[in-house]
């Protein structure tokens, strides 16, 4: 069973999760931003590898939780790479308070978190 459509939901999925990381740091580079821009390319480049190397195909005994975890550690290292590249968050006009609104993303450790990949294997 060749499960196209779940690699491609893995693969697809996580990359569109970090396509702001690219946006943003060529907005930086225009801007003559050299530093931060090429930061921001430099992570979103090792989310990418990072999203390969996890992927759970590769690792088919390992619960999904395990295999998420370094990809979110990398999604909040962008996050705090695009506070900084701004000033910190008083510089993007957020509060401390405001930050909870990312918390949905965590949804999916609770939801396929304890799943592997070959639970889906015949």
């Amino acid at each position: 069973m060749k499960r196209n459509g779940e690699k491609l939901g893995w693969i697809a999925g996580w990359s569109g999760g970090f396509i702001w990381v690219v946006i943003l740091s060529i907005v930086m580079l225009v801007q003559a931003k050299s530093t931060q821009g090429g930061l921001g390319l430099a992570l979103a480049g090792l989310a990418g590898i990072l999203i390969m190397v996890t992927a759970p195909w590769k690792h088919p005994d390992t619960p999904y939780w395990k295999l998420m975890l370094p990809v979110y550690v990398m999604f909040a290292g962008c996050l705090v790479w695009a506070a900084w590249s701004y000033g910190g968050l008083e510089g993007l006009g957020i509060n401390r308070w405001n930050t909870f609104i990312i918390l949905p993303i965590l949804i999916p450790f609770g939801t396929v978190g304890r799943k592997r990949w070959n639970d889906g294997e015949p």
